[in-house]
């Protein structure tokens, strides 16, 4: 495996990755392959683990691949005891699952005069179970993962728990209410955890992506013949760097919170990767 960015070394621990089947998760599994870390990726999609798994395999990590509704406590916890019979108890746990749906954003920005009685979903339309659905996936998708392996943490030292906030729990971005809100609930939660787990040795932080293209939100940021949608020419204007953010540039901060000497006294903190975008005032 390739060297990280920051030495950090994780050989012997046992890292576990929610969503690992997508863009970014299947990045910080192999990330934290490389620092030496034996990966379980977990992933409803058990096709889409398995690929990334055996490409950290392929490059002489270790890893394996589980399928895994991070809704379903009882399957939670049978994949945490299988991992911890294949692979060892959990050191550090990542929680990637998560996810917007349709049925809970606006077609508009703005609600406008008539939106109410037009061909248009406005915020008058937005789906209950859609919005429900956004909540669980995010809010208790993070804590039944978390009471699945942060048994195996208690009473040992230098377990982590690294939970996914985004950008839009600090400002809210427009159409996707569900979702922002749902961030925002992450980002308090890992604050909640970080207090709560704090004298037992577990340090509980978050990372919080700004803007990266990925397959979730593909439909937002591009249009069907592949040029950018006008959400996306809002997005860069109002990020200071100029573009979308790369996976491996999340791995930093990732291998920084994780690092037990670099990071040893910091729990309970959300640091954001976006490209100063939280930063900028556009003006």
């Amino acid at each position: 495996m390739n060297k990280n960015v920051l030495d950090t070394d994780l050989t012997g621990k046992v890292a576990v990755v929610t969503g690992a089947g997508g863009v970014l998760c299947s990045a910080f599994s192999k990330s934290l392959a490389r620092a030496g870390a034996k990966v379980a990726l977990l992933d409803l999609n058990a096709e889409a683990a398995q690929k990334y798994a055996d490409e950290i395999v392929a490059e002489g990590g270790v890893a394996k691949a589980y399928k895994c509704n991070v809704l379903d406590k009882a399957m939670c916890y049978e994949v945490a005891d299988q991992v911890e019979k294949d692979l060892g108890p959990c050191d550090l746990l990542l929680n990637g699952a998560g996810g917007n749906n349709a049925r809970a954003q606006t077609d508009k920005e703005y609600y406008e005069a008539g939106d109410i009685d037009a061909d248009t979903k406005s915020f008058f339309d937005l789906d209950a179970d859609g919005v429900s659905f956004v909540f669980s996936l995010n809010f208790l998708g993070t804590l039944i993962p978390t009471q699945a392996f942060a048994r195996q943490m208690l009473g040992r030292e230098g377990c982590n728990i690294i939970n996914i906030s985004s950008m839009n729990a600090y400002t809210p971005l427009t159409k996707i209410p569900a979702y922002s809100g749902a961030k925002a609930a992450i980002s308090n939660f890992t604050q909640w955890l970080a207090v709560h787990f704090s004298k037992v040795g577990i340090r509980v932080n978050a990372i919080a992506p700004g803007f990266f293209s990925t397959k979730q939100n593909a439909a937002l940021l591009w249009n069907p013949d592949g040029t950018p949608t006008a959400r996306t020419g809002k997005i860069i204007a109002a990020t200071p760097m100029g573009r979308f953010g790369e996976p491996e540039e999340l791995d930093g901060a990732l291998l920084f919170l994780v690092n037990n000497k670099a990071a040893s006294f910091i729990t309970g903190v959300v640091i954001p990767i976006d490209g100063g975008f939280s930063a900028y005032s556009g003006v």
